[in-house]
């Protein structure tokens, strides 16, 4: 079996979509895709694609090797975003073609479920108890969200005690008995990190997330580890296990590579295997569409130190989009906070070209938010 032909499709409302044909009428789909930034990946997927076109699908690590280390210059979003797309739609050719699901060729399920969350209260986090209601009458037993919009290097009292509250209503809500995880996406410095998981140790967060920005590692990360008794979680901009390694370093409890980043459901694996070392759990990030996500549990259900999956399903990007480039979306189905195994070949889905091609017809051009503090001055989305 050879590999014949890449496409790419943009499609609504930010995803880039990849399929990889063979002369055996086997093909593989996967998801590339930097949100912001889909048109750039979709150059590089083109431009690795001469790489690929004549080899055989099978030889897999082979194909992220070369994909990885063929290039003078490589890792970084954009070219591990490439080489994820390429690497889900290798082991989805796998699967069907040995009839099984990925994560059998991985070795097998270790659990008979996969317990996700779903993503509340927005970028600027507002109606809490609102939509931690809704998230738990859909039988959610977790819940991941913001605290807060822009923040100061140094946040005033006022700023701080109003995210520390909104974590408190969600937790209102859920009470002792299902988890909150929080989000800093990245817009707070370490001095005021410290600080926040301080407060917030009370309210007794499953995780908190990215709580400083990923170029702010090393020593700034352990010192936030190290101000409370709250999990700390990091790596969604992350794209390698050589990136991870620091970052466990520090102490972190939960890493959260992004199947659609970080190299895909290879390097997944293995950065997961890394975590085991330390005694960190895996917890994938996962905001974009449903080939990734279905790549993700892939992973999910052949990892002993999985914590628990992120989905996108009503996110506030989105628009209700998730399944309509599905034939069957019922691998999506959450029962009581959990995802059943996929029991399909290769990822477990079947995509629905057709809606592809016509999504692709009219694409995207989904950016980034900018903010801007009072003052004038950039802000961290």
């Amino acid at each position: 079996m050879k590999i014949t032909g890449v496409e790419t499709f943009l499609v609504a409302p930010r995803w880039l979509f990849l399929k990889l044909s063979t002369d055996e009428g086997v093909c593989g789909w996967g998801e590339p895709v930097v949100e912001g930034r889909a048109e750039t990946v979709r150059a590089a997927v083109h431009e690795l694609s001469e790489l690929l076109i004549g080899q055989d699908p099978l030889r897999i690590e082979d194909h992220w090797q070369v994909l990885r280390r063929g290039g003078f210059y490589r890792g970084g979003p954009v070219l591990s975003s490439a080489l994820a797309g390429y690497d889900h739609a290798l082991w989805d050719i796998a699967g069907k073609v040995r009839d099984a699901p990925v994560h059998e060729l991985l070795g097998g399920p270790v659990r008979d479920r996969v317990r996700v969350y779903s993503w509340v209260g927005g970028d600027r986090p507002s109606g809490i108890r609102e939509a931690v209601s809704a998230q738990v009458e859909a039988g959610f037993t977790a819940v991941k969200m913001n605290v807060a919009g822009p923040l100061t290097a140094i946040a005033s009292p006022a700023e701080a005690e109003a995210a520390v509250a909104r974590a408190w209503e969600a937790r209102e809500v859920l009470g002792p008995h299902r988890d909150l995880a929080i989000d800093f996406h990245g817009r707070v410095s370490p001095a005021m990190a410290r600080r926040l998981v301080k407060l917030l140790e009370d309210v007794q967060p499953m995780f908190v997330e990215e709580p400083i920005l990923p170029e702010t590692q090393g020593d700034a990360l352990r010192s936030v580890v190290e101000a409370s008794t709250v999990p700390i979680a990091a790596g969604e901009r992350l794209y390698s296990r050589w990136e991870f390694k620091p970052v466990l370093d520090a102490g972190v409890a939960v890493v959260q590579p992004d199947p659609s980043h970080a190299g895909g459901i290879s390097e997944l694996r293995r950065i997961g295997a890394l975590a085991e070392l330390y005694g960190a759990s895996l917890a994938p990030h996962c905001p974009l569409g449903p080939i990734s996500l279905a790549a993700s549990l892939q992973v999910a259900f052949a990892t002993p130190n999985f914590l628990i999956q992120e989905q996108s399903v009503g996110m506030h990007y989105h628009e209700g989009r998730e399944h309509q480039y599905l034939a069957d979306a019922s691998i999506f189905a959450f029962q009581d906070g959990y995802a059943a195994r996929p029991l399909k070949p290769g990822l477990g889905i079947e995509v629905d070209e057709e809606a592809v091609r016509r999504a692709d017809e009219v694409g995207h051009r989904w950016r980034s938010p900018v903010w801007r503090h009072d003052d004038g001055g950039l802000a961290e989305w």
